[in-house]
């Protein structure tokens, strides 16, 4: 059946002709990748990773020529100066994502898993296994590393993903592009159309309104980017659309150790959504850690902005406002509260936090073990650096981005999070007639795993 066939006659316009015969070759790749060996799909993800390191020197030549543009629109106000570092590749991240992909090597196949074999009587087996999901839809801004990593997870999971960059990260998804296509040519095994690059904003727009034909879309970007995607399609939609953490120093915190988690927290890469916002301070702890952190951050060249408790302490912090509570500054800028109490600390993170990441710093293993249960965030850190939130860091190779929402999968989203399961139902002629009325046959609901998952 034709795809003008199976959407509605206002998606089969000519100008989105081009876009869904890309959908309609990406869904015949996931039915063939949704059943290669591992072998292949490993092997796929070598070639990649090869091709990368063969490819270094055009991919950062033509992020070079974006970082060119990019200077120019961050002076003309159309790009945020976070934006523009995210942007920004080197030979050192160009490193990061080929070890990357190289981890999801080594991680185990997600697909085709047995999740659950029950014996509901003899000779009727039901069985739940793992599938891809399809076909992804992948919309990010700057971060053209983004790219790679969501193709490496998307060749483990047997899925096809239409990718789109920002407009100032273009040339380098293209580099990026023709090396991993450069790669996979070498594994003739693995069908073509899995992977596609989209360039338009047009093609964004048209490829909102598949529903149906694209499985799931996964917007990688600002709050505002994000919610626009959200309110403009009819797909599901795994994202967030904040990045408003919070690190929380207790009155039983080690000084030394807050004061580091602090700066890794806010300054080892500012403009990333898991980089704090807020630094919540007990007031039994503030006069000995505020004014050492305050020197500390100032010499990473961080703005600080305080609540009136704090200036007490500080007086030439910036006064906090109220807007201040519910920013996600990307940048070196950060917020200072003081808190008379854990409670009070909870309150303020569940008021204004975007259930991404928090933290505590603290000694006590109960005050601890209260933030760690009663915080509601997809991740929740005790004396770690909320920077920790990320797939790599995690073990999960990479990650296609970070669900903040309630329901799985949340936090960073690797392998795991890109798969759904259907149930398989095998019998010899069994009737549900039998095992209804007076006369019923009953169900035996034998399991052949066990919480393991071993047989």
């Amino acid at each position: 059946m034709s795809l003008a066939t199976d959407c509605p006659s206002s998606l089969a316009s000519a100008s989105d002709r081009p876009l869904l015969s890309q959908v309609q070759l990406a869904r015949a790749a996931a039915q063939h990748t949704a059943t290669l060996p591992t072998a292949i799909k490993n092997a796929a993800l070598e070639a990649m990773a090869t091709a990368l390191v063969e490819h270094q020197e055009s991919i950062l030549a033509a992020n070079r020529a974006d970082l060119e543009r990019a200077a120019e629109m961050v002076k003309a106000g159309e790009l945020s100066a976070s934006a523009y570092a995210r942007l920004k590749l080197d030979a050192h991240k160009l490193a990061d994502m080929v070890a990357g992909v190289r981890q999801v090597i080594r991680l185990g196949d997600p697909v085709g898993r047995a999740l659950l074999i029950r014996e509901l009587d003899e000779g009727l087996i039901l069985e739940r296994r793992t599938y891809p999901l399809g076909v992804l839809g992948v919309i990010f801004e700057s971060r053209p590393d983004a790219l790679v990593q969501i193709a490496a997870l998307a060749v483990k999971t047997g899925n096809s993903v239409l990718l789109k960059g920002g407009s100032e990260a273009l040339l380098s998804c293209q580099a990026l592009m023709a090396a991993i296509q450069a790669g996979l040519q070498q594994i003739p095994e693995f069908p073509q159309g899995s992977l596609q690059l989209l360039t338009s904003r047009a093609e964004v727009k048209a490829l909102l309104q598949l529903e149906g034909l694209v499985d799931l879309i996964i917007p990688r970007g600002s709050s505002s980017f994000v919610r626009y995607i959200l309110e403009n399609t009819r797909i599901p939609v795994l994202g967030h659309a904040d990045g408003l953490c919070h690190l929380y120093v207790d009155r039983a915190a080690d000084v030394d150790m807050a004061i580091k988690l602090t700066v890794d927290s806010k300054t080892q890469y500012p403009a990333a959504c898991n980089a704090i916002e807020t630094l919540l301070v007990h007031k039994a702890i503030a006069p000995h850690f505020l004014p050492l952190a305050v020197k500390a951050l100032r010499e990473k060249g961080v703005e600080l902005r305080g609540d009136p408790l704090c200036r007490e302490l500080v007086p030439d912090l910036i006064p906090a406002t109220e807007d201040d509570w519910s920013t996600e500054y990307a940048d070196l800028i950060l917020s200072i509260k003081m808190v008379g109490s854990l409670d009070e600390a909870i309150a303020h993170i569940q008021r204004y936090g975007s259930r991404h990441t928090e933290a505590i710093v603290t000694e006590d293993a109960a005050a601890a073990r209260r933030f760690l249960d009663e915080v509601d965030a997809a991740g929740v850190f005790h004396n770690a650096s909320t920077r920790f939130a990320d797939g790599f860091r995690y073990g999960f190779g990479a990650e296609v981005g970070i669900s903040t929402q309630k329901l799985p999968p949340r936090g960073p989203v690797g392998l795991e999070g890109l798969v759904t399961y259907r149930y398989q139902l095998r019998g010899q002629g069994h009737l549900v007639a039998d095992y209804t009325g007076p006369q019923a046959r009953p169900f035996q609901h034998r399991d052949r795993l066990n919480n393991t998952g071993l047989a």
